[in-house]
């Protein structure tokens, strides 16, 4: 049995970090490891989509889509996970199951703009559920096994 004071890495598990440009003898030495002269050899050099002024290639082809720079990104959890979870005794099915009940299982790490609800695996618990967002296979089998779900009211469109 090894002793606290013995314990150390398997042999060859750390490598010594290499020290450039430190003499001849370390073998990057001089020009560091970075050939001779030139824009790369140099601090600061940024060129990577640049074609010596040819029209670069990721500006030559073709741009489709659009990605909304406001658009609402979900937590997604399982109808499995959840039942795993009251399974485990980590999800309570008398209280209502909302975005700290589910940070508080570790379903969550990060809520996002809500949760939203999928519907893969089985789910036999009774459970009042408060998420953002839900499919409807979620849905039914929530609606099946006797719970609720319980989305935020929509907000009415302001009329013009």
């Amino acid at each position: 049995m090894t002793k606290l004071n013995e314990i150390n890495d398997n042999p060859g598990a750390r490598k010594d970090r290499v020290r450039v440009g430190r003499g001849i003898g370390s073998g990057v030495g001089k020009t560091g490891g970075r050939g001779q002269k030139g824009q790369k050899s140099r601090s600061g050099v940024a060129i990577k989509g640049f074609e010596g002024g040819q029209m670069p290639l990721h500006m030559r082809l073709p741009k489709r889509g659009f990605n909304k720079p406001n658009r609402r990104e979900y937590s997604e959890v399982n109808i499995g996970a959840l039942q795993r979870a009251v399974d485990e005794g980590r999800l309570d099915v008398a209280v209502a199951v909302d975005v700290a009940a589910l940070q508080a299982a570790g379903l969550v790490t990060q809520p996002k703009d809500g949760v939203r609800l999928l519907g893969k695996g089985e789910l036999k618990a009774k459970l009042d559920l408060h998420v953002a967002g839900v499919t409807k296979t979620a849905q039914a089998a929530v609606e099946a096994a006797g719970g609720t779900v319980t989305l935020p009211a929509k907000k009415a469109a302001p009329e013009a």
